[in-house]
């Protein structure tokens, strides 16, 4: 099974999500051989609700993921931390939804929630905690204490940052998640569909439900592919939102 665990839905955080622009992503990814994604659009992103209840007005919710024209797409969340930083949340309708209510406090910028209060919080939900693009030179969670950082339960491999820094990062960072004992999974960072397929975790299971998923994880079953054509997809991807960001004003 071939999923992606860090994508969004939309260009931006002040463009609307809209049923169309969704399909095409799921479009894209049927085409290049994904069978799942996970949806970690930015909590803080307009009109967040608005994602799940469209969602659940089109699409019927099993287990643990909707079943978008036969792709498996896993609720979550990208949350922006105080000390500078992202953490992927993945989880249950229900929870993430409950999840982004507690942060609607938490949203601006001068208010993002500290790390170790986001991590106490989530901790009674069933959710898998993924630190995004730990080494990104604006936004990474690489200067955070190990010690906190442990408390993860795993660290993005993003096709944004093997864009920009190579692919000696890769292992530069599975030796930092190594150092934390914690396991690197794939996230390609899309906001337009042509940076699907850049990369992807390939499963040695079908997973249905967030605990299947992070059992793979934990018993690393599984495989992380890099698409020879990264530098091109995401290059494409960023052109397109560029100019598709500047013609749209989001």
């Amino acid at each position: 099974m071939k999923i992606d665990l860090h994508t969004h839905g939309k260009l931006s955080k002040k463009a609307e999500f809209t049923l169309d622009g969704f399909r095409e992503h799921v479009l894209q990814a049927k085409e290049i051989g994904l069978s799942g994604f996970a949806l970690t659009e930015h909590f803080n992103t307009t009109n967040f609700e608005f994602i799940y209840d469209t969602l659940d007005a089109h699409y019927s919710y099993m287990n643990d993921y909707y079943d978008v024209e036969g792709l498996r797409v896993f609720p979550g969340m990208e949350v922006d931390i105080q000390e500078v930083g992202h953490i992927l949340l993945i989880g249950k309708r229900q929870d993430m939804k409950e999840i982004n209510e507690f942060l609607v406090p938490y949203r601006a910028k001068e208010s993002f929630i500290p790390f170790d209060s986001l991590l106490a919080f989530v901790r009674p939900y069933h959710v898998l905690k993924i630190g995004a693009h730990p080494f990104r030179e604006s936004k990474g969670l690489a200067h955070l204490d190990k010690g906190r950082l442990k408390q993860l339960d795993a660290l993005d491999l993003n096709a944004t940052d093997l864009y920009h820094q190579g692919l000696k990062m890769r292992m530069e960072l599975v030796i930092f998640a190594n150092e934390l004992q914690l396991p690197v999974v794939a996230g390609s960072d899309t906001h337009h569909s042509l940076q699907f397929g850049s990369v992807y975790n390939d499963l040695r299971e079908e997973v249905s439900t967030i605990q299947e998923l992070k059992d793979v994880i934990m018993r690393n079953a599984y495989d992380i592919e890099i698409s020879p054509c990264l530098k091109e997809k995401v290059k494409a991807a960023r052109l397109v939102k560029k100019t598709l960001k500047k013609s749209l004003s989001v």
